[in-house]
């Protein structure tokens, strides 16, 4: 009897030994495939929201002023540009 739970325990731990690193390694692949899941969504997003950008860039005229007057400092006939520089502490 006793050697028969000796037989059984040194199976378990086989089987223990010979299963453990696959099955870590498949954890480890599913964390790194839902962290893959959560990175693609959250390009997607991004991509989305620059599809819209694109698409007010292309075709919204007062969306095309906003952009030429904020980042490239545009500014229409007869407009004096001020610029606000913040103290310096």
């Amino acid at each position: 009897m006793l050697k028969k739970a000796f037989g059984l325990f040194g199976l378990a731990v086989f089987l223990l030994i010979l299963f453990l690193p696959g099955y870590t390694k498949l954890q480890e692949l599913k964390d790194r495939n839902n962290d893959l899941e959560g990175k693609i969504k959250r390009l997607a997003v991004e991509n989305a929201l620059l599809q819209e950008e694109l698409r007010k860039v292309e075709n919204d005229p007062v969306y095309q002023e906003k952009i030429a007057r904020e980042k490239m400092g545009v500014v229409r006939k007869g407009e004096i540009p001020v610029r606000l520089v913040p103290e310096k502490n």
